[in-house]
């Protein structure tokens, strides 16, 4: 019989959790800090995951342990989860399916968070892409909390013997995941990209908070921009001020250059104009979704147009990026990859899911 967890208990053992991820992403810049010596099992995993895939750099890795370190104290953990009570407490513990996607490092925490927060069990099919990371992390998260470790279960296999699933990935396997999984409570996430608006006024500083939503984890995040909005006279090539900071990094990292080469041809080929600055592409477009690494950009002329505009494709949106105006998925500038704990994922509240399974 699986032992049930009091909330209190979930909640102290995942704010622990949270301190010992501060202390790893720590261990990249101060390596005698002695992580390597109290969790060599996650210290490896941290330096295996770079070797499995080539995109999770350490300052990419350590840059998601440091906003989960600030996401899991405890004031923040109780705040999320006043809404839900009293119904959090008396969710009938189930068995929850999640296919984690792997395009950037932890990219599943936030399910794996609430499937445990709620008192349910966690089955999580983990992508190829990142195999390392959250077991690893899990496995602290036993040792603080040892009854967890019946409520914890990895696969790369097919899934199994499961109440209720989420799953994400593409538009084409969103359809397949409807079909399959349709006679059993679920959450299908499709792809969505962020988006920024600006309105011309913004100084260097904004810009540069701007080049942190494009450029970190190189792009590949379902929040990073992938598009913007520039008002009517825009000169588009200002936008390259925004990503100088991260002209190093992307340089010298292989496989972007790789993905530059390639799309610089083709647009080359067949005579698409674009701006290079010999590691970022801009061309205009009034598609969201940019491979890497290109961004894509759109002039309006009113505001308010532009409003109803990104109001009708919003669920093409994960979240925009301004400080020209607020809504319900808007973020200031340089916050895209910063979400608080009910930023939820395509807009469906995660946690409401799982307490009424």
């Amino acid at each position: 019989m699986i032992q049930s967890i009091s909330l209190d208990s979930r909640i102290r053992a995942f704010v622990e959790l949270g301190k010992v991820m501060g202390q790893a992403a720590e261990s990249y810049s101060l390596p005698d800090n002695g992580f390597a010596i109290q969790y060599p099992e996650l210290y490896n995993s941290l330096q295996i995951a770079f070797h499995q895939n080539p995109w999770f750099i350490p300052v990419n890795i350590a840059f998601a342990l440091n906003e989960w370190k600030t996401a899991l104290k405890e004031d923040a953990i109780k705040s999320w989860l006043n809404s839900y009570k009293p119904d959090i407490q008396k969710t009938i513990s189930k068995k929850v399916a999640v296919t984690m996607a792997g395009n950037i490092p932890l990219v599943g925490f936030h399910d794996f968070l609430c499937t445990l927060i709620c008192g349910h069990s966690f089955i999580g099919k983990l992508s190829s892409t990142d195999k390392v990371l959250l077991p690893a992390i899990a496995n602290i998260l036993c040792t603080i909390e040892p009854s967890f470790r019946q409520k914890i279960q990895f696969t790369e296999g097919t899934i199994q013997d499961f109440d209720a699933i989420i799953a994400t990935g593409s538009n084409n396997t969103a359809r397949y995941f409807e079909y399959y999984f349709s006679k059993h409570p679920h959450i299908i996430r499709k792809n969505r990209n962020g988006v920024a608006v600006l309105n011309g006024n913004e100084d260097a500083a904004a810009l540069k908070r701007l080049g942190s939503d494009i450029c970190t984890y190189f792009g590949l995040g379902c929040r990073n921009v992938s598009k913007i909005f520039l008002p009517e006279g825009f000169n588009p090539q200002k936008l390259y001020s925004a990503v100088e900071p991260f002209n190093k990094i992307l340089f010298h990292h292989f496989k972007y250059m790789n993905n530059h080469s390639y799309h610089r041809s083709i647009y080359l080929l067949n005579n698409i104009p674009f701006l290079d600055n010999d590691a970022f592409i801009l061309t205009e477009s009034e598609q969201y979704s940019s491979p890497i690494p290109v961004l894509y950009y759109e002039f309006y002329m009113k505001i308010e147009s532009l409003k109803e505009k990104l109001f009708k494709d919003d669920e093409r949106i994960q979240c925009i990026a301004t400080d020209v105006f607020t809504s319900k998925n808007t973020v200031p500038l340089g916050l895209t990859q910063s979400p608080g704990l009910a930023d939820y994922a395509d807009g469906i509240d995660t946690l409401k899911f799982l307490i009424e399974l």
